[in-house]
């Protein structure tokens, strides 16, 4: 599928509507263009989604899990706390007539006892709440998702806390790399919204569990300079998950 295809085949979606959104969730719709952005980038740069098991925490209406299925995704498991969101997303994944099979499942990444997924996802893609209302709920959400998947996830972020996930990472059993700098068009969705619309500087992060994201080591120094060459590193591969996901959804 062609970038301008898979961007028009997500712009036929429903967002979120204003009278439904849920500002404690922190619900903006992700536009058709920046989720295209996303799933591409994986899919591209890194050789993901395509044939992998795809967790999309917090799918909120589905535009992600939409996303990745239509570039090739063999499952999409969306999870969303929001029943009215469930439904919507329910409606654009039968309006987007993927291939894959998607399941929508409710769940919530703050219940004790945790959610438990019957299969373990290749990787998660994700626009989680930035923790405006909810302080740390983004760090949680990238927790969460780093607990559940064998390989990547890809998740996205305000820049100004680029810093904090970086540094966060390696302590979460990770490396974080920023593989994209973006533009997110909030549009007007609650009352107390002035503009029509407002662009926020934000971060796409591939957080790659067990560290295989980071850059690869320098190559050896020639014959003759230095006392040897170091032993070069390669990346780890991907797991794969097997078996069936069934339930309800959630998002941000």
């Amino acid at each position: 599928m062609k970038d301008w295809e898979l961007e028009a085949a997500l712009a036929a979606l429903d967002p979120f509507a204003p009278e439904t959104a849920n500002y404690e969730l922190e619900q903006y719709s992700t536009s058709a263009h920046l989720a295209a952005q996303i799933v591409l980038c994986a899919a591209r740069s890194f050789g993901d989604v395509e044939g992998q098991v795809v967790l999309d925490l917090g799918c909120g209406t589905g535009i992600l899990s939409c996303a990745c299925a239509l570039a090739g995704a063999a499952r999409v498991v969306g999870v969303d706390v929001d029943d009215t969101a469930l439904a919507a997303a329910a409606e654009n994944l039968e309006r987007c007539s993927c291939e894959a099979d998607v399941d929508l499942v409710r769940g919530d990444v703050d219940a004790a006892p945790p959610l438990r997924l019957a299969a373990v996802p290749d990787i998660c893609v994700m626009n989680p709440p930035f923790g405006t209302r909810n302080v740390g709920v983004d760090a949680r959400f990238v927790r969460f998702a780093l607990g559940r998947v064998s390989s990547a996830v890809y998740s996205l972020h305000k820049s100004s806390t680029r810093a904090y996930f970086v540094d966060r990472a390696p302590e979460w059993g990770a490396s974080a790399q920023i593989v994209a700098e973006l533009k997110f068009d909030l549009p007007k969705t609650y009352k107390f919204h002035r503009d029509e619309s407002r662009d926020v500087r934000v971060d796409l992060i591939r957080f790659a569990v067990g560290g295989d994201a980071l850059p690869p080591p320098p190559p050896p120094p020639p014959p003759g300079r230095g006392k040897g060459g170091k032993g070069k590193g390669g990346a780890r591969g991907r797991g794969r998950a097997k078996g069936d996901q069934r339930g309800r959804g959630r998002r941000r």
